[in-house]
């Protein structure tokens, strides 16, 4: 089998399960770049490991080559590409497709009532529902979109975003999220790491830590990242001084992201329904992390069951946030069996490893013409949740909290 994926471009996101997939397939296993990487993102460290892909393709420097494997690849994942003429000639050939897709109406499904964009959505997916056409979906919130648009009938699937899952010793990683402050008091830490965007709203994180301060709780904030909202944030520690509670760290590498979640008992997700996925919780989670995640994330309700490896708040509500992270700053308990529960996500279920055997097995099916949806999880059949919907979904078979 060849299988080809085709994407806008590849990062530390997506690297870990084509590896998995290029360990399976080898020389028939390639992932072809359309674009060159925005330079904020390669600032952040995203391009570094490109250079050493041995299965990666440049659409833009071998384009005769590329356009050949997107036609005569036995399957192609495509996804993340806006431009459809790198897919359409396969599609009107009527060759097996995958599609990989975020939300279409990630600003709200009302859009979907413009003339114009239901005519570029027919075209793109409608006109091929009863074609060898598959939607793996980057988001709970996915599925519900392209069913506005009758797209895909039985043939949308749960996926997402696989970084790179870690393997700790429990006992040593909470041992390192053992931290104490300058009178001996346990100290609980808490990270947020991200692009200060306003769809992110780290304005959350600077309320709490106020917050946390007035109910006297021992505690740091660690920020990661930088961007538009900095200096107002920055403002608001000053505001509240809270400078000996809060430090700012700037945008790191990958790795020292994932060291800031490896020492840290808390992890706040606090992006709006804008957020597509949020690759930031699977690692997060894979760190044993107590996460707490606004409901409108599209990875939450795929991988957050509340009260059990994480709690959600409603999109957007800062108070069910705030009286959030109190409980699970007063509750080292319920933090660490969250932790553990989220780590066992990560390493059991959604994963690099099990995804690409996922992938490999839905594949090989669709050639055979015995393809078969998981039960759960990655490739499994992806319920119609509508954004309104998800913080009831994590809450099934909670108990709520």
């Amino acid at each position: 089998m060849r299988l080809t994926i085709v994407s806008n471009y590849i990062n530390h996101h997506q690297i870990p399960m084509s590896d998995e997939l290029y360990r399976k397939l080898g020389g028939d296993f390639a992932f072809v770049q359309t674009s060159r990487m925005e330079e904020d993102r390669v600032k952040m460290g995203w391009g570094s490991e490109v250079s050493a892909i041995p299965y990666l393709k440049l659409y833009y420097e071998e384009e005769e080559c590329c356009a050949r494997l997107i036609m005569d690849s036995d399957i192609v994942v495509f996804g993340g590409v806006e431009d459809e003429r790198y897919i359409r000639p396969r599609l009107r050939a009527g060759r097996i497709v995958i599609r990989a897709s975020e939300r279409l109406y990630r600003e709200g499904q009302w859009r979907s009532i413009s003339p114009r964009g239901r005519r570029k959505k027919y075209e793109d997916h409608t006109q091929y529902a009863r074609s060898p056409v598959y939607l793996l979906c980057h988001g709970a919130y996915v599925a519900s979109d392209f069913e506005i648009v009758h797209a895909y009938p039985g043939k949308k699937y749960m996926w997402g975003y696989f970084p790179a899952v870690n393997t700790y010793d429990l006992d040593t990683l909470f041992f390192r999220k053992l931290h104490y402050d300058q009178n001996g008091r346990p100290e609980v830490r808490i990270l947020w790491a991200g692009r200060f965007l306003k769809l992110k709203h780290p304005e959350y994180a600077i309320r709490a830590a106020r917050y946390l301060e007035q109910q006297q709780v021992s505690f740091h904030l660690n920020m990661v990242g930088g961007g538009e909202l900095e200096e107002q944030l920055r403002g608001l520690v000053r505001k509240w001084h809270l400078e000996q509670k809060v430090t700012f760290h700037g945008f790191q590498p990958p790795q020292n992201v994932r060291r800031f979640m490896e020492e840290s008992d808390i992890f706040l997700f606090t992006s709006n329904h804008l957020e597509g996925w949020g690759a930031v919780l699977n690692e997060s989670m894979n760190s044993a992390c107590a996460v707490v995640a606004g409901s409108g994330i599209g990875a939450v309700p795929f991988l957050i069951r509340h009260g059990q490896n994480g709690l959600v708040f409603r999109n957007e509500c800062y108070r069910e946030f705030e009286r959030q992270v109190l409980l699970l700053c007063r509750d080292g308990d319920l933090r660490k069996s969250l932790g553990i529960n989220a780590y066992r996500t990560m390493t059991e279920e959604w994963n690099p490893r099990v995804a690409a055997d996922r992938l490999y097995r839905f594949c090989e099916g669709l050639l055979n013409g015995k393809a078969r949806p998981e039960k759960e999880g990655p490739l499994s059949r992806a319920p119609l949740i509508a954004p309104r919907d998800g913080y009831a979904y994590t809450r099934r078979e909670s108990g709520g909290q």
